[in-house]
């Protein structure tokens, strides 16, 4: 079935599900939750690098998603298109992790510079067998990146590739001497060096990477940190490429046996290891692979299952935490969380390997639960990034030829832009209970942190589908003189935002009430609220 007559579907089945989004609102509500917020009492920083995004070559999230081509009557800048930039913009987007992914570890960067009609079309064995024009290349990513305001998080090729390649790209990308490579670079329309601020070395390299051993990876860590080089003169001293590792891909034994080797390396490491400044971690709101939930035209008992398996994200952050602490108590290497998000079945109609999938009011759940975990452990996490940026998995926006909408998972991210940078606080609740069938969940979450100005933002999630939650903040450190947010939902957990109806899940202004240092709320069911408190 194609995806636009799919998604017509949907929306009629919306129209009939209505009625009981208002019997929820009035359903009972159960016992207020206290919860209890000191704004004197501060943590981490929330690095906003954990709000980041990932585009790989992969279906639609490239070209269509991103490349159109600079004679498009999409309406488009250098071939890219204009509506999405303006929407990732507003999303204050601090990195973008490119060229992937599986991708990344069979890509050469050679092929995707210079004339377009030069550049050799290839094979995309990893997603569906497809022609690889590369015509988005590494010129098209940087002008990408700096159009939406983003830093780019490269990926470099360990699986099929060499040091040598990978050093030459960083040379051409950065070298400002007159070097053969910076020639050519400047040949290909860029003078000046370019910034990349952070260096991905590898890919999954214990699965689709090159099923390489804990060990081996090691020994090729060790030659690409020495000689992938950074040869930007403003990144000498201050703003520094950072350097992340490939680490674990779950709470396998062999993964923790992986986080363990790395980061036994990295203790008594020789000065000629250049510097390893994150260690990755990959982990994906799945339940189990193949994936086979469905994104659309789920019940409770699939909503229930999959927010189980996406809190399952806290205790790998927190076992391979421990590990690495052992190694560097001091939290100097970033666990870097560059893979997350929510993975369904494939959209019936949609090309195999393209990985299509809708966007919920369950996935705007998942998101924030998922960057309450990352702040909760600011200390460690202080970066992460979504999978993937555009039409692939848990998208912020879907398109369909000329047409864009905005997802729910969109929406929470534009919601949480004020955590970005600002301070963690730590916030006191009883959570309740949601239960469905054998599983039972933490009812609410919440979250808290200060940003520069001053204002103390708060974030709850209610989990429960069907019941409302009475919420009372009480508020110290802090003369609170005025209150106001947002509140996403939407009428059934698997409401969605199609072309012909792009507002079903969209935030509205939050119903809140301050008295002194004392902030009353009803958080609706299957909702994201973000209040802000102002001195």
């Amino acid at each position: 079935m194609p995806v636009l007559q799919l998604q017509r579907r949907v929306v009629l089945a919306l129209a009939v599900i209505m009625p009981s989004f208002a019997l929820g609102i009035a359903a009972q509500q159960g016992p207020e939750i206290a919860v209890t917020v000191d704004a004197s009492r501060t943590g981490a920083r929330i690095d906003r690098n954990i709000f980041g995004q990932f585009a790989e070559h992969l279906g639609k999230g490239i070209y269509e998603g991103v490349w159109v081509g600079p004679n498009s009557p999409i309406p488009n800048t250098r071939g890219i298109r204009n509506d999405v930039v303006a929407a990732l913009k507003a999303l204050k987007v601090p990195n973008v992790r490119w060229p992937g992914g599986c991708f990344a570890d069979e890509y050469h960067w050679r092929k995707g510079i210079g004339p377009a009609a030069t550049r050799p079309a290839t094979l995309n064995p990893n997603w569906g067998d497809v022609i690889e024009p590369n015509t988005f290349g590494t010129h098209e990513f940087l002008d990408f990146v700096d159009q939406i305001g983003a830093e780019a998080y490269l990926s470099v090729n360990v699986g099929s590739g060499t040091p040598a390649e990978a050093a030459d790209w960083l040379e051409y990308l950065t070298a400002a001497q007159p070097t053969a490579l910076a020639k050519e670079r400047a040949a290909n329309g860029r003078q000046a060096p370019y910034k990349i601020a952070i260096l991905g070395i590898g890919n999954e390299n214990w699965d689709c990477g090159g099923n390489m051993s804990a060990e081996y990876y090691l020994s090729q860590l060790r030659i690409y940190s020495r000689f992938v080089r950074n040869f930007n003169p403003a990144q000498q001293k201050t703003d520094r490429m950072l350097k992340v590792a490939v680490g674990p891909g779950g709470g396998e034994p062999r993964f923790a046996e992986w986080t363990e080797t790395i980061m036994k390396s990295w203790k008594g490491r020789h000065w000629s290891w250049d510097h390893m400044d994150g260690l990755s971690l990959h982990n994906y709101t799945v339940v189990r692979f193949p994936a086979s939930y469905k994104s659309v035209g789920f019940g409770e008992k699939e909503y229930a299952e999959i927010l189980q398996a996406t809190l399952e994200m806290d205790k790998l952050v927190t076992q391979h935490s421990a590990i690495m602490d052992k190694y560097d108590p001091e939290k100097k290497v970033t666990l870097a969380v560059d893979e997350w998000g929510a993975w369904y079945a494939q959209l019936p109609g949609t090309t195999p390997g393209f990985l299509a999938q809708q966007n919920s009011v369950r996935d705007a759940i998942i998101v924030a639960l998922n960057i309450n975990i990352f702040a909760r452990h600011a200390d460690r996490v202080r970066m992460a990034n979504i999978a993937q940026m555009v039409n692939v998995l848990q998208a912020m926006v879907l398109t369909d030829g000329p047409t864009m909408v905005l997802t729910p998972t969109y929406h929470a991210f534009r919601m949480y832009v004020p955590f970005q940078n600002a301070t963690f606080v730590p916030v006191a609740f009883d959570a309740g209970r949601y239960t469905h069938g054998s599983i039972t969940l933490p009812r609410v979450d919440a979250i808290a942190a200060r940003d520069a100005s001053g204002t103390l933002w708060l974030s709850f999630t209610n989990v429960d589908p069907n019941a409302p939650a009475q919420v009372a903040t009480t508020l110290t450190g802090i003369t609170a003189r005025s209150a106001s947010g947002e509140t996403l939902t939407g009428p059934a957990i698997d409401s969605v935002n199609t072309s012909e109806s792009p507002n079903t899940v969209v935030p509205k202004p939050a119903a809140v009430t301050l008295e002194g240092n004392r902030l009353t709320l009803t958080l609706a069911p299957r909702s994201v609220t973000v209040i802000g408190v102002r001195p």
